[in-house]
């Protein structure tokens, strides 16, 4: 397979995240071999911000003891933190200089035999989701071809999360909405048939519902369940003589 043919295939396989059974860990660590067989570095990890500000790594899913050190550290340091912060690529010009600016996570990487490391910012427009981190063992750096390509590897990949979460946010306000919608119409029955168990109006008859499940501390849905299905009868205030607007309520 030629080079251009394997970036079709890994452009492709990064913007399918329409599928239904999505597994947003074995994408990411697809990305990551995509990556190591792409731009040609040792390593290549994934750091996700969501839900909190703090970085964590999800993937690669089996790291070495030493690369688990270097995820664990590049959590709070390091060109991934850096490049996460400022949505910009990051990567130290020489071993001394990265020494100085991240030393506990350069030492990390150096114990575990890394020469350098390079991130790249996960950010669509104001939506900043993380960074990519890819860890060299040789002493070529990624020319800017390789960064330029590396960028647009992370940028399908962000586009195809946001675009995955987005689906699931989606499918969670259609399940509320068909359940507010169900909730609604149990309501609705469970007063009609309180109203005439009681002999009250169906605003007397929904008030009685509210009251029974304030006082037991349970959702007002349940309760008209109860109604409906077992027979409960919340206490109504007095019943007052039905006029023909109240019959029509």
């Amino acid at each position: 397979m030629s080079r251009e043919q394997h970036l079709a295939r890994t452009f492709v396989e990064l913007a399918d995240t329409l599928v239904e059974d999505f597994d947003v860990i074995d994408f990411l660590h697809q990305m990551t071999v995509r990556c190591q067989e792409l731009l040609g570095v040792t390593d290549v990890a994934v750091f996700l911000s969501h839900p909190s500000l703090h970085l964590h790594s999800p993937a690669p899913c089996d790291p070495s003891p030493g690369l688990q050190r270097v995820l664990d550290a590049a959590c709070n340091q390091g060109p991934a933190v850096d490049a996460h912060t400022t949505a910009r690529s990051v990567t130290a010009p020489s071993p001394a200089d990265a020494a100085a600016r991240w030393p506990e996570f350069t030492a990390h990487l150096q114990d575990a035999g890394y020469t350098r490391a390079t991130a790249l910012p996960m950010r669509l427009r104001q939506d900043n989701i993380g960074s990519l981190l890819l860890l060299h063992t040789g002493d070529r750096p990624l020319n800017a071809d390789d960064l330029a390509l590396a960028q647009a590897l992370a940028d399908a990949a962000t586009i195809g999360l946001i675009q995955a979460r987005t689906i699931r946010q989606q499918h969670t306000v259609n399940e509320q909405l068909h359940s507010a919608l169900q909730s609604r119409i149990i309501i609705e029955q469970a007063k009609g048939i309180l109203a005439a168990r009681s002999n009250v109006t169906l605003n007397q008859a929904f008030e009685a519902l509210r009251r029974h499940a304030r006082h037991h501390r349970i959702l007002l849905s349940n309760v008209a369940r109860e109604v409906i299905e077992s027979g409960l009868t919340p206490a109504t205030a007095p019943a007052r003589p039905r006029t023909d607007a109240a019959e029509t309520e």
